[in-house]
């Protein structure tokens, strides 16, 4: 049964076309992985088929009866509510249900026979379906996901305005799964999981029975829950059946057979033009000249595919640090009370550490009280001799307000235009991505920017906070490939198993600090 049906859809965003005349279908039980470039509109095309945006054209048509769960990039919370509070209200059209029951028992006081024998069979029903959603259990349901995703190690009453944005949109999709809707939206939900919620993630999307769009660059987790491809390039939304790796095959042969009718078709269309050129002046060939020319312009001319813009990462780098880069003397690193034990830890020339472990242990917060941006609890730090990191935040911090162009310029105010345009093309952003507002450039578009910020610093020790966050496949490998060249200290903190065991030399485990 058909589910979502999106008809002849297009869309401009900020300035630019992002969509152009796209077809899509979702049935029920399929398990689709939409997938692209960053800045492609696969968040844009989520967020018009649930209504957040309105497109310029096309129609989008929902089977009825359709409860749709989404989860994207830029979620929400109340201030003012507990973890439980937002847990509790996946149920809230149940509680809604309930009141409806309490409504119905108290119109029964003063109604006749009949009336009274229609609320008894309205309550019925509504009982069933309380029953059937397991009404009577969500404590108990709020208990089992919480602590599958790591959740109740928040404390289920503390309020959310004390969570970070990563522990923010764990607690969201564990309110979305709780839901359990007729069809889930997820964008990028491994951003700010650890390994061991991925994992338990993973096998909740492989049994789950219903229907799913799923948008993440994290590959090995998306071949191992999806049976369908829809692929945006382009403006345009492609399917294929299968997984990641077929996709590959089936795209890359499509692309081999594009090039080739191309090719034919440009002879045929210089053949056409050289015949045209030398045979209309003549009387005796202007009559075959002319049925070339008309060939010619009714010709349904073939276009490749842009070039898309191919980040090449290449960290500057300085002269060697003295051998020690920063050594603590029982730290304890925490805000309003300690999140570790007092650490005495030490970092050498030549290490390249990887910091792991799950949301809300305080790796970030060790990242900023060790390049002193927060203040430690307690203890000290011995920072080494010539020491120049450069430092990649997890989550941007800037409003959002002006062009990459902008943002890159106060960084190196003493460069030309032209040398900022060159910079920002190098780390794959197109002459539109830097001339438009930042905040509308995607999250991968926006994390290329804040590594162009450090690239072209020298550095001799590279500080990194989940720095593969939103990047798409090309641009994760080769930023990969940079960090394996580069030559100086590397401090990473990375929940991509596959990333960070290729990059570092040594795994620090956030467990063994608390």
């Amino acid at each position: 049964m058909s589910i979502l049906q999106v008809t002849n859809l297009s869309h401009n965003y900020g300035g630019r076309e992002i969509l152009r005349d796209v077809n899509f279908r979702l049935l029920n039980g399929e398990h689709v992985g939409l997938i692209g470039p960053n800045g492609e509109g696969k968040s844009s095309f989520l967020n018009i088929i649930t209504g957040k945006l309105q497109p310029d054209v096309g129609e989008i048509k929902w089977a009825k009866r359709v409860r749709v769960g989404y989860l994207d990039q830029h979620s929400y919370l109340k201030e003012d509510m507990t973890i439980r509070d937002v847990l509790k209200d996946a149920f809230a059209y149940l509680f809604d249900i309930e009141r409806e029951i309490e409504e119905s028992y108290a119109e029964m006081v003063n109604v006749d026979e009949d009336k009274m024998n229609a609320l008894l069979e309205e309550v019925g029903t509504l009982q069933d379906i309380l029953e059937h959603h397991d009404f009577y259990l969500i404590d108990a349901k709020i208990d089992e996901v919480s602590s599958a995703m790591g959740v109740d190690a928040l404390g289920l009453d503390n309020p959310v305005n004390g969570l970070s944005g990563g522990q923010r949109s764990k607690v969201l999709l564990c309110k979305l799964l709780l839901e359990k809707p007729d069809i889930l939206l997820l964008d990028e939900p491994t951003n700010y999981l650890d390994e061991e919620h991925i994992e338990w993630l993973r096998r909740y999307l492989k049994e789950y029975e219903n229907a799913f769009i799923l948008i993440s660059h994290d590959i090995s987790f998306l071949n191992s829950v999806i049976n369908l491809i829809y692929h945006v390039e382009n403006m345009e939304l492609n399917r294929y059946v299968g997984d990641y790796d077929d996709f590959l095959r089936l795209h890359e042969e499509k692309q081999r057979q594009l090039k080739a009718a191309y090719n034919r078709q440009q002879q045929e269309i210089s053949q056409l033009k050289d015949f045209v050129a030398r045979n209309k002046a003549r009387v005796a060939t202007r009559n075959m000249a002319m049925s070339r020319q008309k060939k010619l312009d009714k010709m349904d001319i073939i276009e490749l595919p842009r070039e898309k813009a191919k980040p090449e990462f290449r960290f500057l780098t300085k002269s060697a640090p003295g051998k020690l880069i920063f050594e603590t003397k029982d730290l304890v690193i925490g805000y309003d009370s300690p999140l570790t034990k007092p650490l005495n830890l030490r970092m050498e020339r030549g290490q390249r550490i990887a910091v792991i472990g799950e949301n809300g242990l305080g790796k970030t917060t060790l990242i900023k009280t060790l390049l002193g941006l927060i203040p430690p609890i307690s203890g000290n730090i011995e920072n080494g001799q010539n020491i120049d990191f450069g430092y990649f935040e997890q989550e941007d911090s800037s409003d959002g307000s002006r062009t990459a162009i902008d943002e890159l310029w106060d960084e190196y105010p003493s460069h030309t235009q032209a040398s900022i345009r060159s910079m920002l093309a190098k780390c794959g952003l197109t002459t539109e991505n830097m001339e438009v507002l930042v905040r509308v450039l995607s999250g991968g578009e926006r994390s290329k920017l804040r590594l162009c910020k450090i690239l072209n610093r020298p550095t001799n020790v590279l500080v990194l906070d989940e720095p593969t966050n939103h990047l798409d496949p090309k641009a994760k490998e080769e930023l990969k490939r940079a960090l394996k060249e580069y030559k100086g200290g590397i401090f990473l903190i990375s929940h991509e198993k596959d990333f960070y065991e290729e990059v570092s030399n040594e795994i620090w485990k956030m467990s063994d600090f608390i």
